[in-house]
């Protein structure tokens, strides 16, 4: 059974910097897609970003772009999201999700991801 375990969520003022963990356990290699989503009180969840293990090829939402960083240690099957600059507007649960996509698709949804983290809350006060 593959399960993320994210840590590293919290409270930050306007401005500043979280950075999220996500270990994944068990047989993480066959599942080698591994990303963020987060959602929001009375939102639905929404798409972060994602880093692919082929080339390392990442992608992000709009809204996180030049702010957030996704990274991944392969020996260590995890993946972090540093977040920079943040803004109240990031207040949200962040999960950590993990997949296997075959191709590059047009945009990620949620039913993509096979595997979620129990989440962690960021909170960001202005």
């Amino acid at each position: 059974q593959v399960q993320p375990v994210e840590s590293g969520g919290g409270l930050a003022q306007s401005g500043g910097s979280l950075r999220l963990s996500c270990e994944v356990s068990g047989r993480a290699t066959n599942f080698p897609d591994m990303g963020w989503f987060r959602q929001a009180p009375g939102k639905e969840r929404t798409f972060v970003a994602v880093i692919r293990r082929s080339g390392g090829t990442t992608e992000y939402a709009d809204s996180v772009k030049g702010r957030f960083t996704i990274s991944r240690d392969n020996a260590k099957n995890t993946v972090y999201l540093q977040m920079n600059s943040l803004k109240p507007d990031d207040t949200a649960v962040y999960y950590c999700v993990v997949t296997n996509v075959v191709g590059a698709p047009s945009r990620w949804t949620a039913n993509m991801f096979q595997y979620w983290g129990q989440g962690t809350q960021v909170t960001v006060s202005s």
